[in-house]
């Protein structure tokens, strides 16, 4: 996506476009560069730069450069980000922050872009706003002879197609164009038609209110700016299969992939809990998997069968479904640098790729659905399709598109005249990600095996009409552990079905930080609500054979804060914890339940982990501030992980006297000493 916004700088100033990593920087040496510098990051982890940055933010935070370093170099930057994480756009505000202290300078002002929201509704006009601002650069630095390429800010209609035509022969996007028409051009003036020739059925809907398929005034009358159109790059030939048997071994990846048995799988809550947590235990002992608590391992995950078979049904390709796809890159494409997707494996099926190598929940972008426009042969529907990818249709595509996690299958049978391509789909599609867990076992304590914990994750699709869908990799993995599931026990139960256990494929997701200290007499609090609690237990594991290898060793104190809906149906590990705290391995368990009546005057006041930390402040203050101690926070980002580090800057606030400015500064630092350590998902 990042990419994209640089193409688009590109096209139109004949810039040069590279990613920030070694390979990217070898092209131009900042040192010396005199032109200015467009910078789009987005935020990864915890607050920290995506890994093409790290080795650049590693040269850059380099403490013997002289303040004036940069002083030549005068940029831009687009930071990318998602408000539901606790820092936000943390890894372009370290890009900039920095390179500012080294005397670089603005020539644009820093846009901070929230995918919790929608990107576009920042990455749209800052785009807009930094071609004056580049025109003013240059004007000012070089004169106006220098840019006589520059598109004009406005322009007449005429002048502005000649312009788009003459670029779009030559420096095509390498990505698909996003760029907004704001002028009246040859689409505009068709869009404008269409809103007229609608005008007499928007009159009979004006009553209803607006959905996926429906808009009402003042859209359904409005004038409509969208994307212009992404250049399709794939050429498709289905042939007949030979009837070769595929598997997942065909998935492509660039981490060592491992098929390993599923050896058990218990369901930790009860069956009237609000959500259902399985455990499940893979068998790694013929492998060369390795890990250590507080690592992470990805799924490789398929889609839903039925998903998938809908799918092929719809695109009228049932059928084809055992057929090889052949791809090419079509010899007229206009689409500079085209190339074969690489997650899509050579001589595979349709019902192969479609079940493996594509993200077919992915909620569609913008440029997709304005892909779709031309495939759409109803006036009504066609329009529609327009409007939700315009820049006047933003707030009816967040709400009918994306806040209600409409698919591509959910747009299809919403629009039943659009008949896109199968080569369309293989374009915008992305690749189907492989699904991330943390590791909730310790090696030493579980010798060649590997446990995780999930929720089978169920919710409601609004698009076009309510769908109860389950997770794509949750889904899979609840059907397939079914015939050997056990009750809520963690006892091992040996029959006859654990040797008839499926194999699934996992790659490794090692971390350099999520770990427990080298030195056992740190101590450590923990915050792990729910699922979040799933590495804990590997560090309590852990912990214990330690303990167990050197008695008379020096362990620091370990406090574990763990919340749940209710005591009797969602307590996970309940009797593992009360193991661990009999046995000194930890020594201070704090739990709240949200839904359950309160119980003393304890439970009355800690009904959340948060709760729970502010009234065991004083505590968790001299552990992290006087005793060098670590906190860990593992769980839900969206509402969890904010009000755990809120409740921190209060604790800190009040029990050191600092406003609470300097308690989030002191935050920070514990950050960066890697004593505030975060595994949070949304």
């Amino acid at each position: 996506w990042a990419l994209r916004q640089c193409a688009r700088v590109q096209r139109w100033w004949k810039a040069r476009c590279a990613g920030v990593s070694s390979a990217g920087a070898a092209q131009y040496d900042l040192k010396t560069e005199t032109a200015p510098l467009v910078v789009v990051v987005s935020t990864t982890g915890t607050g920290d730069p995506p890994d093409t940055a790290r080795k650049f933010v590693k040269e850059i935070q380099n403490q013997t450069l002289p303040v004036d370093f940069f002083a030549h170099l005068r940029y831009g930057l687009l930071g990318l980000g998602d408000s539901e994480y606790t820092y936000f756009c943390n890894g372009g505000k370290i890009i900039d922050k920095r390179l500012q202290e080294l005397g670089a300078r603005h020539f644009y002002d820093t846009g901070h872009a929230d995918d919790c929201v929608g990107l576009e509704l920042v990455v749209e006009p800052w785009i807009a706003g930094l071609w004056p601002a580049l025109r003013e650069h240059f004007r000012s630095s070089r004169g106006q002879e220098e840019i006589s390429g520059t598109p004009p800010v406005a322009s007449p209609a005429s002048s502005r197609t000649d312009l788009v035509k003459s670029e779009l022969l030559h420096i095509e996007s390498q990505v698909e164009l996003l760029r907004f028409d704001d002028s009246g051009g040859k689409d505009s003036e068709v869009l404008k038609q269409n809103a007229v020739n609608s005008n007499q059925s928007n009159v009979l809907i004006e009553d209803f209110e607006s959905s996926l398929t429906r808009s009402v005034p003042p859209l359904s009358q409005a004038s409509l700016n969208v994307p212009a159109l992404p250049p399709e790059y794939l050429q498709v030939h289905l042939q007949e299969s030979l009837g070769q048997e595929e598997s997942q071994a065909s998935v492509t990846s660039a981490d060592p992939i491992f098929q390993v048995p599923i050896s058990k799988a218990v369901q930790l809550t009860t069956n009237d809990a609000i959500k259902t947590t399985l455990l499940v235990e893979l068998d790694i002992s013929k492998t060369d998997f390795s890990y250590q608590p507080g690592d992470a391992f990805s799924v490789i995950c398929p889609n839903s069968d039925s998903e998938v078979q809908s799918l092929l049904q719809r695109l009228q390709l049932e059928d084809k479904r055992e057929h090889y796809v052949l791809l090419k890159i079509k010899t007229d494409t206009k689409k500079k640098g085209a190339a074969l997707p690489q997650h899509i494996p050579a001589r595979c099926s349709l019902q192969f790729i479609f079940t493996w190598c594509l993200e077919i929940r992915a909620i569609p972008k913008k440029a997709f659905l304005r892909a779709l426009v031309d495939y759409t042969s109803d006036s009504a529907e066609k329009r529609r399709l327009q409007e939700l990818c315009s820049k006047q249709g933003a707030s009816d595509y967040s709400r009918f598109v994306r806040d209600a996690c409409a698919c591509l299958l959910d747009l299809l049978l919403a629009f039943p005249s659009c008949q896109p391509p199968l080569s369309l789909l293989l374009e915008h599609l992305p690749k189907l990600q492989p699904r991330p867990y943390s590791c909730a076992s310790s090696s030493l304590f579980h010798p060649g095996k590997l446990h995780f914990v999930f929720n089978v994750v169920e919710f409601l699709s609004t698009a076009p009409t309510e769908v109860l869908r389950k997770g794509v990799c949750t889904g899979w993995l609840a059907l397939l552990v079914a015939s050997v599931l056990q009750p809520n026990t963690y006892a091992s139960h040996e029959d006859s079905r654990i040797a008839l256990a499926p194999k699934i494929s996992i790659s490794p997701r090692i971390t350099n930080y999520f770990h427990l200290p080298n030195d056992p007499s740190i101590p450590i609090i923990m915050v792990g609500p729910g699922t979040g609690i799933a590495p804990f237990i590997g560090f309590l594991q852990h912990r214990e054979k330690l303990q167990e290898q050197h008695p008379d060793g020096n362990f620091g104190a370990v406090w574990l804060f763990f919340g749940c809906r209710h005591k009797d149906r969602d307590y996970l590990f309940r009797k593992e914890l009360r193991h661990f705290l009999k046995h000194g391995i930890l020594t201070h368990l704090k739990v709240s339940f949200s839904r359950d009546a309160p119980v003393g005057e304890e439970e009355a006041t800690a009904k959340y982990v948060q709760d729970n930390i502010q009234l065991h402040g004083q505590e968790v203050v001299r552990i992290l501030l006087h005793e060098n101690g670590r906190i860990y926070v593992c769980g839900d980002a969206k509402n969890m992980a904010k009000d755990v580090h809120d409740a921190l800057v209060e604790i800190i606030s009040k029990e050191i006297g600092v406003e609470k400015l300097e308690a989030m500064k002191t935050l920070a630092t514990l950050k960066e000493e890697k004593r505030y350590l975060q595994d949070i998902w949304s």
